[in-house]
């Protein structure tokens, strides 16, 4: 009979054990999910923060309709790329696409400020300039959120694949989360240099 006890308190420690690592692989999930929001949140800011940027700047840009056509696309391109990654900020490609198209209008607004150089009047503008330090701000945020986001996910990633836990992730379906990255095709170039 004591054999029989030993036999069932090794079985409860085995699933009580299997509890663990499942209820772990739900919280740090939960936790990618969770500094998703906060990305959300700056990156919705943002969006909301640029047709304001846009109608200050027409004023002064009349001859520059498609520089501010594109900051508009781009920004519409963004926000439909971050609705989907809501969805499920743990699908690849939805990932992908959004830093894409982050990059896309990092791009997009790096044309519109440096015009806006041409314009004097425009640099000199006080809602010009509140904006594009509200910008800069939003920025900031995005980097710090994106930064914790991409360390739960590293978390979870590391938790799911590691043995035995990716046995139950794979049991009960846990995918593997992906980074955000913003594509930046100017931070991939290889720099020119010249001996003169």
């Amino acid at each position: 009979m004591s054999s029989f006890l030993i036999f069932l308190a090794a079985i409860a420690a085995i699933i009580f054990f299997l509890i663990g690592i499942y209820n772990s692989l739900i919280n740090l999930r939960n936790r990618v999910k969770n500094a998703f929001a906060q990305i959300d949140v700056q990156l919705t800011r943002r969006y909301d923060l640029i047709p304001n940027l846009v109608e200050a700047v027409k004023g002064y840009m009349k001859h520059e309709r498609e520089t501010l056509e594109a900051v508009i696309k781009a920004r519409n391109s963004a926000a439909s790329s971050l609705d989907t990654a809501k969805l499920d900020p743990s699908n690849a490609a939805a990932m992908q696409q959004l830093g894409q198209s982050e990059g896309a209008l990092g791009a997009a607004l790096g044309r519109l400020f440096a015009l806006s150089e041409s314009y004097p009047d425009l640099k000199a503008n006080q809602n010009m300039l509140q904006l594009q330090e509200e910008l800069t701000s939003t920025e900031n945020k995005v980097a710090f959120s994106r930064q914790a986001f991409n360390d739960a996910v590293l978390n979870y990633n590391n938790k799911a694949e590691s043995f035995p836990n990716s046995i139950i992730a794979g049991m009960f379906n846990f995918a593997l989360a992906s980074f955000f990255e913003i594509e930046s095709p100017e931070k991939r170039a290889v720099p020119e240099v010249k001996f003169t």
